[in-house]
């Protein structure tokens, strides 16, 4: 029996790989990811604090639109404090929405990552046409906006065509963040000989999987990240490891959980030394030279 197969890359253990370091001889890349998201009012996807009645679905619109407003500030104001780096993951769609939240994360210094149009919508039941212009579309605002191409992209909801990849090194794109199947960077074969790399992206240190899907208590949220913090830091021992943090300014914006995630914050920031504290573009731009698989 032959399964169907993505035919993007081959298996490859994890022990016996070929061993590296991080920059000054780090063991373990950390770095955090916020979303930044604009909704479609009375229509579309989106996430939900409770199960949504008929449209317009004002209360999971305004809870979502409150990460923006609000939420997105009290991160910011956090992140600041320990002067950690964010990356962070833009719908175009905010340029024109909420232009001062992606000013903020410009004056930071922040990596701007492309994330779609908007997650109202996937990509991944877009024709190819249709996809493409999507990413085109996407990485044209960013592009305006920052000066800049970006580098990285992440698709609304995690959602890809069997294309997408493809896509993605057509457009010169560096890295893609939706498969979470490793703690290291790999290769993806594309067509025409092309290639991108597969960053580590968290599912579980997620705060839509843990919190809104998982019903995870925000002190159980910050354990989790705590807890994979002190593990990984051991484990990276052995061998390189990436450890990344998802975040959703309308979950951990919101001010009781906030207060949690900030003591997982300051228990990474005690050992800062010990990692690095980056971006996924960064390490993307570190790996492009080394024997990753």
């Amino acid at each position: 029996m032959k399964l169907a197969n993505h035919d993007r890359y081959d298996y490859s253990p994890l022990r016996g790989r070929p061993n590296y370091t991080w920059p000054q001889g780090k063991r373990l890349a950390v770095y955090f990811a916020l979303n930044l998201e604009h909704f479609s009012f009375g229509e579309g996807l989106g996430a939900e604090l409770s199960p949504g009645g008929p449209q317009p679905d004002v209360l999971n619109f305004a809870w979502r639109d409150y990460g923006n407003r609000v939420g997105a500030w009290y991160l910011h104001d956090a992140f600041d404090a320990l002067k950690f780096p964010m990356a962070a993951l833009v719908n175009s769609s905010m340029y024109d929405y909420a232009p001062e939240l992606v000013a903020a994360h410009r004056a930071r210094g922040d990596e701007i990552v492309g994330h779609g149009r908007t997650n109202s919508e996937r990509q991944g039941t877009l024709d190819e046409s249709a996809e493409r212009e999507l990413i085109r579309g996407t990485t044209a605002r960013l592009t305006k906006g920052e000066g800049r191409a970006p580098e990285g992209w992440l698709g609304p909801w995690i959602s890809q065509s069997r294309l997408t990849p493809d896509l993605l090194a057509e457009a010169g794109y560096r890295y893609l963040l939706d498969w979470c199947m490793d703690d290291q960077p790999i290769w993806f074969r594309c067509r025409g000989g092309k290639r991108i790399m597969a960053v580590p992206y968290p599912q579980e240190l997620n705060d839509i999987p843990a919190i809104a899907a998982r019903r995870a208590s925000a002190a159980t949220f910050a354990d989790m990240i705590v807890d994979q913090f002190d593990e990984m830091i051991e484990l990276s021992q052995a061998r390189p490891l990436v450890m990344g943090v998802a975040l959703h300014a309308y979950i951990v914006g919101q001010p009781y959980r906030l207060r949690h995630l900030k003591r997982a914050l300051r228990h990474i920031a005690a050992h800062r030394d010990a990692i690095w504290l980056t971006t996924p573009g960064a390490i993307a731009r570190h790996c492009a030279d080394l024997p990753i698989p």
